[in-house]
């Protein structure tokens, strides 16, 4: 008798082997049918059915693609001779992707990734199995992350333009800056009187600018007066303001700056040039809040909150008498001391990046790409101009660097040895004390010596200002008020 062959299953083991196959199609998340080599529709699992809204009865025995797969993701026809799925079992080869879309009954489409797999029997291609994910939570999820990320992205950027916003034009982050923002923070909700110090070029100014800014009067502009370029004789219509012929030029009523600011800030720049003999007149409206027009008898008030500003050692002028002491202490209510840019050098790149933007904005030009080595040069001068020579020799730098290589015009240790030099003295020599108007002369003196070095040019890295190390404005009103001219 012949052993029972094995060969073949029991018919009992066939079916339950197609049993755990409908179980494992059944049980599968993924979407699963398969198809024929005419493209029909041969099986569906139940989540094939249920992502496209076909029933089994209704896909099997019809042409899939025509049912799911008839349109791109951008709606255009897709040509059944052209579609992976099918092109997976006519050529031979696995076909996947994640970037298509199926169409549910109901018309709707919905991203897919799925794996299209050849079916062979003795090496003839019968059709393909396609197992399909709907992938519309991870799209979705995908879409809320990039939403996130993009939000973020503009959120940085708001928060770096507000740091930026929140303290002005001052630009910084080192320890002596912060002590300055420290201090803008507690005094600008108040209206006390503010005394910025601190050498020319710092950016007095700018400090002035956000105290207003933090005020309740920033509603208001701020009204500036630079003390230093006001000729003595116009210093009081200047302040308050006059009416119509009052004096000679005098050609229709004038209202001063006090009348202008009133509510609002009046920011007295270089306010240690001011005249001694109107100080007094100055310290009354600070006290009483009222002024007169020169030529008009009717007294006016102004609400002005006062920041003063100074490159001068004003204690030490009050000791020589140059400052009144009453007003000295009146305006000296919250002292601000600007540092020099040689104690903030930690500033100067965050200062430099800045100053580029700007300068080849105004100019139209490339912003260049400084090096470690221009940064260390930058450092390593002392800047005796302050952030105001930075921001010039930035400036030439963005013009002269079209050339390709980035040099700065920094006169190297020139400035220490100037220092140096000034602050010598012979131990005995007999220092002699110059009167007021031996001092007016001496500094006639130097500003015309330093006019005609440079040839009378005011302004610019070769003119006189720079030299004398004061604003062109300044300059320009020392020439007027001296009433000095270019020799022919």
């Amino acid at each position: 008798m012949k052993p029972k062959s094995k060969s073949r299953p029991e018919p009992s083991e066939l079916k339950g082997a197609l049993h755990l196959n409908k179980l494992i199609l059944e049980s599968a998340g993924e979407g699963i049918y398969g198809i024929d080599a005419e493209g029909m529709t041969t099986f569906i699992n139940p989540a094939a059915e249920k992502m496209t809204g076909y029933s089994a009865g209704e896909m099997i025995g019809n042409c899939q693609h025509k049912l799911v797969h008839h349109s791109r993701p951008d709606g255009t026809p897709y040509p059944q001779e052209e579609c992976p799925i099918y092109a997976a079992f006519r050529r031979g080869k696995v076909f996947q992707t994640s970037e298509e879309v199926f169409w549910r009954k109901d018309g709707t489409s919905f991203p897919v990734e799925y794996v299209s797999t050849p079916i062979r029997e003795n090496m003839k291609l019968l059709g393909a199995v396609v197992v399909f994910r709907d992938l519309t939570e991870r799209k979705q999820t995908e879409k809320e992350i990039q939403h996130l990320r993009h939000q973020l992205e503009l959120e940085n950027a708001y928060l770096h333009e507000e740091v930026l916003k929140s303290y002005g034009e001052i630009i910084g982050s080192g320890p002596a800056l912060e002590t300055i923002l420290r201090q803008i923070e507690m005094v600008g909700p108040t209206d006390a009187s503010v005394l910025i110090t601190g050498e020319s070029g710092t950016g007095k100014e700018l400090v002035a600018r956000e105290i207003h800014n933090r005020s309740l009067r920033s509603k208001r502009t701020m009204i500036k007066v630079n003390c230093a370029s006001i000729p003595k004789e116009l210093y009081e219509s200047e302040f308050f303001g006059h009416v119509k012929g009052a004096f000679t030029g005098a050609i229709k009523d004038r209202a001063g700056r006090f009348q202008l600011a009133d509510g609002g800030t009046l920011f007295l720049d270089e306010i240690g040039e001011v005249p001694l003999d109107l100080q007094s007149k100055l310290l009354r409206v600070l006290q009483e809040g009222t002024f007169e027009r020169i030529g008009d008898e009717k007294t006016l008030r102004a609400d002005v909150r006062i920041i003063a500003a100074t490159n001068r050692p004003l204690k030490e002028e009050v000791e020589a008498k140059n400052f009144r002491q009453d007003l000295y202490y009146r305006l000296n209510v919250f002292p601000i001391e600007v540092p020099p840019l040689r104690n903030r050098k930690e500033d100067i790149p965050m200062l430099t990046s800045s100053f580029i933007k700007l300068a080849s904005k105004k100019l139209n030009l490339p912003s260049p790409k400084l090096t470690r080595a221009n940064m260390i040069e930058l450092q390593a001068y002392d800047w005796p101009g302050n952030v105001r020579e930075l921001q010039n020799v930035i400036e030439r730098a963005v013009i002269t660097s079209q050339s390709g290589k980035v040099s700065f015009q920094l006169s190297k240790g020139d400035n220490k040895q100037k220092l140096s030099k000034a602050n010598q003295t012979q131990p005995d020599a007999k220092i002699s004390i110059l009167t007021q108007k031996e001092m007016s002369l001496r500094d006639q003196e130097n500003i015309l010596l330093a006019l005609n070095q440079c040839n009378w040019k005011i302004t610019g890295s070769d003119g006189a200002a720079e030299q004398l190390g004061i604003k062109p404005t300044t300059l320009h009103s020392k020439i007027k008020k001296m009433g000095l001219k270019k020799s022919n």
